[in-house]
C-alpha cells in the first residue's frame, strides 16, 4: 500500500477547494465562500490546502498522452475514427477552440494554479515552524500548472498570490508569456532555496525538483547559458542513472535512485467518465493499454497513443531501451499465446512504459485507477537537456555535451559518441526522442526547436506552435482575449 503523498479526496468537501474543472469555468466560483476566509488557523491547516493544490497533478495524465499523440511518435489508436474525437483531433492537428481535452487542460491547469495560489493568498495570516518549507512547495506547484499552461497555450491570464474569483476574469487579461516565465523561475528558485535535497514523504517536491524545472523553463526560452548552470546541481546531486533500464517503469521502479519528481498516482479512489480528473489513478495507463487483452504480464486497456512503426526503426538492435519502451504484441502473442482485438490504426505496438500491469490493485473501474506514477522528471532526461543547453549556450561546451549523452547511451548499452558540432546536436536530439518515447515531451521538444512541421503531418507553422484557447473561457471572460493566431 502506498504511504506517499497520495491526495485525499475528503479534503475535496471544503468549498474553498471545490474547483475540480467540471464547472463552465476556469475559475474557483466557490472559493468566495466565506469559510475561505476562516481557514488557515494552524499548520496542519495550511499543509491540508498544499495537498489540495498537490491534487491536481494527477489530472496531467492527459498532458502526457496528447502531448505524446500529438507528436510523431504515437497514433491516436481507441475503438474508432469517433473515439473521443478530441483525442484524434489533436493526432490529425486539426483542433479547433471547441476541443474538449484541450479544454479540460486549460480548466485543471488553472484550478491547479487557484489551489496553490490558495495557499499563497494567505501565507501570512499566522506564523509556524515548517511554513516556508510549504510556501515553497506550493510555489514549485503554481510553476508547474503555470508552465504546462505556457507550453500548451502561450499567453495566458497571470495570478500572482490571490485566487482567480467568479467575475475577476473580465479584468484579467491574457499576459504575455515572458512576464509568465519570470514568475516561473521566481517561485522556482524560491523553492529550490528552501527546500531539502530529499523529502521523508514520497512524492514531496525536493530543491532538486525545482532546479530541474528551472532548468526546463530556462530550456524553452532558449536561455541555454542559464539552463546549463541550473541543471549542474541536480547532475551533481543526490541521483544516480538505474542500471536496470527496465526496471524504472515497474511498480518497484517508483521513486527510484534516477526519479527527481514523480507524480504519485494510487489505486484508493475510482472514477467515471464523467470525471477523470477526480482518479487517484494514472488514467492514462489504461488509455495506453491493450484493447481486450487475455494472458500473462499485462491488462486489458482501450488502445490508444500506438507507437508508429517510424519509431520502432530507430531504434537500434543494441538499445536495451527498444523492448522497455515499446511491446510488439503480435510477438508477444506468438511467444506466450496472449490474444487481443485490434483497435483503430492498430501499428502493432504499445506504449509498454505505461499499460496495466497484472498484480495491479485497483477499484472502481481498473482502466481509470492504475496506480502507475508519472516519472515526470527523471536524471536522464536532466542530463540529455544538460547536454542541449551545453552545446547551444554562448560559450558551448562541447565535451560536457558528450559526456552528459554519453551516460545516458551507456545505460542503454551503446557505444559512447565522439561527434562533434551539428551530427552531435542531431544525436542529443535522437537519443532523447529514444530515451524518452511515451512520456510526453516529443512534441515539445519538436515545438521549441523549431523541428515540428518537417516532422509532424499537418503541423502548420505559425498555428500549431500553441494550441487554441477554450472558446468558451474567451466566451466567459467577456471577449477580452484574443484567439491564438491560425484559430
Amino acid at each position: 500500500m502506498k504511504t506517499k503523498i497520495n491526495t485525499i479526496n475528503w479534503i475535496l468537501a471544503f468549498a474553498f477547494l471545490a474547483l475540480s474543472g467540471c464547472s463552465d469555468d476556469f475559475v474557483d466560483i466557490n472559493s468566495q465562500d466565506e469559510n475561505s476566509e476562516d481557514y488557515f488557523n494552524t499548520p496542519e491547516e495550511y499543509d491540508l490546502a498544499l495537498v489540495g493544490a498537490y491534487d491536481l497533478l494527477q489530472s496531467t495524465y492527459l498532458n502526457v498522452m496528447l502531448g505524446e499523440i500529438a507528436s510523431d511518435n504515437t497514433l491516436a489508436g481507441g475503438e474508432s475514427a469517433t473515439d473521443v474525437p478530441g483525442i484524434q483531433e489533436v493526432d490529425d492537428m486539426v483542433h479547433t477552440p471547441v476541443n474538449q481535452q484541450l479544454r479540460d487542460i486549460w480548466s485543471w491547469m488553472f484550478a491547479g494554479v487557484n489551489r496553490a495560489n490558495y495557499v499563497l493568498e494567505f501565507q501570512d495570516k499566522i506564523d509556524f515552524d515548517g511554513k516556508t518549507e510549504i510556501i515553497a512547495q506550493a510555489r514549485f506547484l503554481r510553476a508547474y500548472y503555470y508552465f504546462e499552461l505556457v507550453k500548451w497555450f502561450g499567453d495566458v491570464p497571470l495570478a500572482v498570490n490571490e485566487r482567480i474569483l467568479f467575475g475577476s476574469q473580465f479584468d484579467i487579461p491574457r499576459t504575455p508569456k515572458a512576464e509568465i516565465y519570470a514568475l516561473i523561475e521566481q517561485d522556482l528558485m524560491f523553492a529550490a532555496s528552501n527546500l531539502p535535497a530529499t523529502q521523508a514523504q514520497e512524492g514531496r517536491i525536493t530543491s532538486g525538483a525545482a532546479q530541474a524545472l528551472l532548468g526546463k523553463a530556462y530550456l524553452y526560452q532558449n536561455k541555454f547559458t542559464e539552463a546549463a548552470a541550473a541543471f549542474e546541481p541536480v547532475i551533481n546531486g543526490p541521483y544516480s542513472l538505474v542500471q536496470d533500464y527496465e526496471s524504472i517503469f515497474e511498480p518497484e521502479g517508483e521513486n527510484n535512485s534516477e526519479s527527481i519528481f514523480e507524480v504519485q498516482y494510487t489505486d484508493k479512489e475510482g472514477a467515471g467518465f464523467g470525471c477523470l480528473q477526480c482518479s487517484e489513478g494514472n488514467v492514462a495507463v489504461g488509455f495506453n493499454g491493450i484493447r481486450n487483452y487475455s494472458g500473462p504480464v499485462f491488462e486489458s486497456g482501450f488502445s490508444f497513443n500506438v507507437p508508429v512503426q517510424e519509431v520502432v526503426d530507430i531504434f537500434s538492435e543494441d538499445d536495451l531501451r527498444k523492448d522497455v519502451a515499446i511491446l510488439d504484441i503480435e510477438a508477444w502473442a506468438a511467444q506466450t499465446g496472449a490474444t487481443y482485438s485490434e483497435g483503430y490504426e492498430h501499428t502493432g505496438y504499445f506504449n509498454r512504459k505505461y499499460i496495466s500491469r497484472q498484480g495491479d490493485l485497483n477499484t472502481g473501474d481498473a482502466n481509470l485507477t492504475n496506480p502507475n506514477n508519472y516519472r515526470a522528471i527523471r536524471l536522464a532526461d536532466v542530463l540529455l537537456m544538460a547536454a542541449e543547453a551545453n552545446f547551444k549556450k554562448s560559450s558551448p561546451d562541447e565535451d560536457k555535451a558528450r559526456n552528459y549523452l554519453n551516460q545516458v547511451r551507456d545505460r542503454a548499452g551503446l557505444e559512447d559518441v565522439t561527434l562533434s558540432g551539428s551530427n552531435l546536436l542531431n544525436q542529443i536530439y535522437e537519443d532523447r526522442r529514444l530515451e524518452l518515447v511515451g512520456e510526453g515531451h516529443r512534441f515539445f521538444d519538436l515545438v521549441r526547436t523549431g523541428r515540428a512541421a518537417d516532422e509532424i503531418d499537418g503541423f502548420v507553422s505559425g498555428k500549431h506552435e500553441l494550441f487554441p484557447i477554450p472558446a468558451i473561457e474567451i466566451q466567459l471572460a467577456g471577449n477580452n482575449w484574443e484567439q491564438n493566431p491560425g484559430y
